[in-house]
C-alpha cells in the first residue's frame, strides 16, 4: 500500500538510494527531483519497522507531518510474524514471505494454510518450536497475550531425589517426564515443579480420585488459597485447575489457551488416540510428565516424547529401597497346577489353536484380524478361552485362601483381571471388594473403610492399578494378570510407601506349565532406561 510520494533534490548516493528502495519504490527522475513513494508491503516484506522509516526520511530531510507519521505506525508492521488467538484458533499471520524457511524444518503436522485469511493455522502444542526457528532466522515475533504470573511458594519438604528431579526438569526448560515408582512421591514433585514455575497451570490426572489427591496436595504444600477443579458438573478454572483425561479431552476446546504448564499425571496414556489430542492441543510452554512406566510396549512413548520431551529424571525402585526411601520387599513365586478336568480341556484348546492360527504368533494373528481373517478370528477366540482356564484355575483360589490364612493380621491387597474371579476370592476369603462395578461412592466408603483398618483384604480388578493410595498395605498376591510390564510395577508400587519397620511381600500364583510361566518373566525383566536406550 502506498502511503505518500515524496521527492529528494539532492545529489543520490549509492547508499541512501539503497536505504530509501528497501521501503520505497523508485518513480523515476524528474530534473533534478527523485520520486519515490512509500509502500508499506515493500517496508514489511524488506523486515524495514516504522522507526526505520521515520528516522531514515527525517535524516535525508523529508518533512513527515504527524498524521503521516501515525499513518506509517498504523500501516507498516512492528514485527515479520504475528502470532494471534482468534476464534479458538491459534493463527500464525506472516508480513515477510516465510515459506522458503519454514520448507523442510517444520514438520507438516505442526501447521496448515489458510488461502483464504492468508495465515497459518498451528497446532498449539507447536507454538514455541515454532517461534524458535522463526526467531533463529532473524525475524520478530509478536507472541499472543498469555496470562500472567501468579505468587505461589511450596511449603513443603522435598527428599533429595525429589529436589534433583525438580532441578534437573528447571534445568531442561521446564519439560520433559520425570519416572519414579509408585509411593515415591510424584504429585509433591508435581506441586513444587508449579510453585517453581509461577504461571497458570493445568493439572490433568487419569481418574476422580487423583484429582481430589491433586487438589489436597496443592493445599498443603503450596501457598494456594484455591484450586480450580473441571470435572463432571464443576466446571471450574483457576490459576491451578486439576481436571481428568476424559473431561479434558471434551472440553480442551476451553481449556487450551489458558494455562501456560501443564502437568500430566500417569503420563504413559498419553499417547492413546484420543487422549494425545489434549497435549496436542494446548499451548502451554512448560510441560511435566510423571509416571512409573512412561515407556510403552506398543512403542508410542516417542510419540509422548515429542509432546512432553524425554525423560529427564528416573530412579527405580531398588535405588529409593536402599536409601530407605521406598520399602523392602520380598517376591514369592507359587506355582500350582490345573485340575485334572482344567488340564483336559486346556490340552484341547491348545490343539485347536495350533490347527487355527497355523503356526502364526499372537501378534501375526492380531494384524490377520484387522485385514479381516476369519481363522485369525477364530483362533483368537479359542486362545482367549485358554487365558482364562489358565487365569480363573481353582487351584489359584485354593493358593489364595492359603496365602491369605498365613499372612493374618496383615493388610492384603488381592490383584486379578477378572470380576467373578474377584468375587470368588472376596466370598471365600471374606474379603472387601473393589471391582469396575462397584458404584462410585461405594468405592470411596471401601477405601476409606480399608484405609483406617490395622489389617484387612481387599480385593481388586483393574481399577487399584492406578491411583490407590494405602500406604500401610504391605503384602499383594497377583492370582491374575497380564504380560504388561506397567500392571506388575504399579501393583508392585502400591506396597513400596515407606513406613517404619515396614517389608512387603507380593506373591505371584501361576499355573506351572503354561504360558503364564513365560508372562511372569516377561513382566518381571524390565527396566525403563534400558529399555528406552533399546528403541
Amino acid at each position: 500500500m502506498i502511503l505518500k510520494t515524496f521527492c529528494i533534490e539532492q545529489k543520490m548516493d549509492k547508499e541512501t538510494f539503497s536505504r530509501l528502495v528497501r521501503f520505497s519504490r523508485f518513480l523515476g527522475k524528474v530534473s533534478s527531483c527523485y520520486q519515490f513513494a512509500l509502500d508499506s508491503n515493500r517496508a514489511a516484506q524488506n523486515r524495514v519497522k516504522p522507526e526505520e522509516i521515520i528516522s531514515t526520511l527525517d535524516e535525508i530531510g523529508v518533512n513527515l507531518t504527524p498524521q503521516e507519521k501515525d499513518k506509517i505506525l498504523k500501516s507498516v508492521p512492528l514485527y515479520d510474524v504475528e502470532f494471534v488467538i482468534e476464534g479458538g484458533k491459534l493463527l500464525l499471520k506472516p508480513h515477510v514471505y516465510i515459506a522458503d524457511i519454514l520448507k523442510g524444518r517444520v514438520p507438516s503436522s505442526f501447521l496448515s494454510y489458510d488461502r483464504a485469511s492468508k495465515v497459518f493455522v498451528v497446532k498449539p502444542f507447536a507454538y514455541y518450536a515454532l517461534k524458535k526457528i522463526l526467531e533463529e532466522n532473524g525475524l520478530s515475533i509478536k507472541e499472543p497475550d498469555f496470562n500472567e504470573r501468579f505468587d505461589i511458594e511450596f511449603t513443603g519438604e522435598l527428599r533429595q531425589y525429589q529436589m534433583e528431579a525438580v532441578n534437573t526438569w528447571k534445568e531442561k526448560g521446564m519439560r520433559g517426564v520425570i519416572a519414579l515408582p509408585t509411593g515415591s512421591g510424584k504429585t509433591v514433585i508435581g506441586v513444587a515443579a508449579l510453585a517453581e514455575s509461577k504461571v497458570p497451570t493445568l493439572i490433568v490426572a487419569f481418574t476422580k480420585e487423583q484429582l481430589l489427591q491433586w487438589k489436597e496436595a496443592i493445599l498443603n504444600f503450596s501457598t494456594a488459597k484455591e484450586v480450580g477443579l473441571f470435572y463432571s458438573k464443576e466446571k471450574t478454572i483457576r490459576d491451578i485447575t486439576v481436571t481428568t483425561y476424559q473431561t479434558a479431552f471434551r472440553h480442551i476446546g476451553e481449556l487450551w489457551d489458558k494455562f501456560n504448564l501443564i502437568i500430566i499425571d500417569e503420563v504413559h496414556h498419553l499417547p492413546a488416540d484420543k487422549f494425545r489430542t489434549i497435549a496436542e492441543n494446548c499451548i502451554a510452554r512448560y510441560k511435566l510428565g510423571l509416571s512409573a512406566t512412561p515407556y510403552r510396549e506398543d512403542g508410542r512413548h516417542e510419540y509422548l516424547f515429542s509432546l512432553m520431551g524425554g525423560v529427564v529424571y528416573y530412579k527405580d525402585a531398588s535405588e529409593l529401597i536402599a536409601k530407605g526411601y521406598l520399602a523392602p520387599y520380598d517376591m514369592i513365586q507359587v506355582k500350582v497346577e490345573l485340575t485334572p478336568l482344567e488340564k483336559k480341556k486346556y490340552f484341547e484348546l491348545i490343539k485347536k489353536f495350533r490347527s487355527l492360527s497355523k503356526g502364526r504368533s499372537v501378534m501375526e494373528l492380531v494384524k490377520a484380524i484387522k485385514r479381516g481373517d476369519v481363522g485369525a478370528m477364530n483362533a483368537m477366540k479359542v486362545y482367549a478361552e485358554i487365558k482364562r482356564i489358565i487365569n480363573l484355575s481353582e487351584n489359584k483360589i485354593r493358593k489364595v485362601k492359603e496365602i491369605v490364612d498365613n499372612e493374618k493380621g496383615n493388610k492384603i491387597l488381592i490383584f486379578t483381571q477378572y470380576v467373578e474371579q474377584a468375587e470368588k476370592i472376596a466370598e471365600v476369603c471374606g474379603a472387601m471388594l473393589l471391582t469396575g462395578k462397584t458404584p462410585q461412592r461405594e468405592r470411596e466408603e471401601i477405601v476409606k473403610s480399608f484405609k483406617s483398618s490395622p489389617s484387612g483384604i481387599l480385593v481388586l480388578t483393574t481399577v487399584g492399578d492406578e491411583g490407590l493410595d494405602i500406604p500401610d498395605a504391605n503384602v499383594g498376591i497377583i492370582v491374575a494378570g497380564t504380560s504388561s510390564r506397567r500392571q506388575f510395577i504399579q501393583r508392585l508400587g502400591r506396597l513400596l510407601r515407606s513406613s517404619k519397620g515396614k517389608k512387603a511381600t507380593l506373591y505371584e500364583i501361576i499355573v506351572k506349565g503354561t504360558s503364564e510361566e513365560y508372562q511372569s518373566k516377561k513382566r518381571r525383566s524390565f527396566d525403563i532406561m534400558e529399555a528406552l536406550d533399546d528403541d
